[in-house]
């Protein structure tokens, strides 16, 4: 971490914290990965954890609540409303983190991360939407690291696995002093689980914004566009999100062709923002990408070109179909599959990387449950418990940050408690 990044706020803020009313402040609480995440942190969050539920709708609130398990229907309620700065000051105000599921969070989200920047409370979200987590850096990363908070997006299935995958996969070959990272690759293994209502919507969103704006696609576009400076960082070559790669060339034993990951274009972006607030501590040379496994057999390359061209088609009809047509045939906001579904959903994410001593090693991250849903509710509501039980094994760090640079090997820890598989080795 370069010494711009080192936290100067984080005393007031921690003797600030202790007479804040709340530890933790569900905001969004009515929606679907909100209940979710307060379900869990009602069963998890250790004695004595302040909680709060948050929204609008005092008594849609209310029903939530109602619907949670044990001491959860003590929980107090607030109420705050996204189009309403001072209720948003306010809640902020009250806690010591606020964890927020409500977007599309370019629409949602950029007000409440700027009351928790000035505030000095810790955030952490959901969001895989690059041109809002670009505007939160922009507009809030100076104001937080002179306050001392923490501003940590994308701590669900986007993007912890990836960036703590990376995280995990760094600190093996740091222990083994083999040298920094290159060629690093991620590979989804395996996963079941459905698509939410509110991902599409962010994805609708974010590709009607760069449709009207030849910048904004440009920036969205750079492998580089969550960087600290662009200006600073190495030139690597074409970089490219939508890629079909023979398994082998990742890992000598890695069959089949792979076929892009949807999330490829978001998730790259955080962990080569992680590289770069620990001033290039992976490498200089680190060029990482993401691709998901489409079985092994020798039509691979074939399902594998087939994926990328399904995933192309419905850029396509979000660009151009009328949002009248979409509605019909797009999960809404809110929607979610079924506890059963929920329950029998699963992720493996398998990453490999080539050290500059030439060893090579892999790390994995694995969790049981739908990912966008029962797996991500719980590596939000670690997050926040992390930040605040966890305090001493933060990194030292402010301002807009990643789950790796945010909170680091507290959040290992705990997501291993949690039941999640996670580990890195030499192969």
């Amino acid at each position: 971490m370069t010494s711009s990044d080192t936290n100067s706020g984080t005393e007031p803020t921690d003797k600030a914290a202790a007479s804040r009313q709340y530890d933790i402040v569900v905001y969004g609480a009515t929606g679907f990965v909100g209940r979710l995440t307060a379900a869990y942190l009602a069963e998890h969050a250790p004695a004595g954890t302040a909680i709060a539920l948050a929204g609008r709708s005092r008594s849609k609130l209310v029903a939530a609540r109602r619907s949670l398990p044990g001491t959860a229907a003590e929980w107090p309620l607030v109420e705050a409303d996204a189009t309403d700065i001072d209720s948003l000051r306010s809640m902020a105000e009250s806690t010591r983190v606020v964890i927020t599921t409500v977007g599309p969070y370019a629409k949602y989200g950029l007000p409440l991360t700027t009351v928790c920047a000035e505030s000095g409370t810790d955030y952490v979200d959901l969001t895989g939407e690059v041109l809002f987590a670009r505007k939160s850096i922009d507009t809030n990363h100076e104001i937080a690291k002179r306050t001392g908070a923490r501003i940590v997006h994308s701590c669900g299935f986007d993007s912890i696995p990836s960036d703590i995958g990376v995280h995990v996969l760094h600190a093996a070959t740091v222990a083994d002093a083999a040298g920094e990272l290159t060629d690093t690759t991620l590979v989804v293994s395996s996963m079941r689980g459905g698509v939410s209502g509110g991902t599409i919507d962010s994805l609708r969103t974010q590709i009607q914004e760069v449709k009207k704006d030849s910048a904004l696609r440009k920036l969205a576009a750079s492998p580089y566009s969550l960087s600290p400076d662009r200006s600073l960082e190495p030139d690597l070559g074409r970089q490219s999100d939508v890629t079909l790669v023979n398994g082998t060339e990742i890992a000598p034993n890695l069959r089949g062709w792979k076929a892009p990951f949807v999330m490829a274009s978001y998730n790259t972006r955080i962990v080569r923002r992680s590289n770069a607030l620990r001033d290039y501590a992976y490498g200089r040379k680190f060029r990482y990408r993401e691709v998901m496994s489409v079985g092994s057999s020798i039509a691979s390359p074939v399902i594998a070109g087939v994926v990328s061209a399904g995933l192309g088609a419905v850029v396509l009809g979000m660009t151009f179909l009328p949002g009248k047509i979409l509605d019909r045939v797009l999960p809404k906001p809110g929607d979610g599959p079924s506890p059963e579904a929920q329950e029998s959903g699963h992720f493996t994410v398998d990453l490999y990387t080539t050290a500059t001593n030439g060893a090579k090693y892999q790390s994995r991250v694995k969790a049981a449950g739908d990912p966008g849903y029962k797996a991500t509710s719980v590596m939000l509501g670690e997050s926040a418990l992390a930040l605040v039980h966890n305090r001493d094994e933060l990194p030292d760090s402010s301002g807009v940050l990643t789950p790796a640079t945010g909170i680091g090997d507290a959040l290992v820890s705990r997501l291993r408690g949690a039941g999640l598989e996670i580990w890195a080795k030499k192969i």
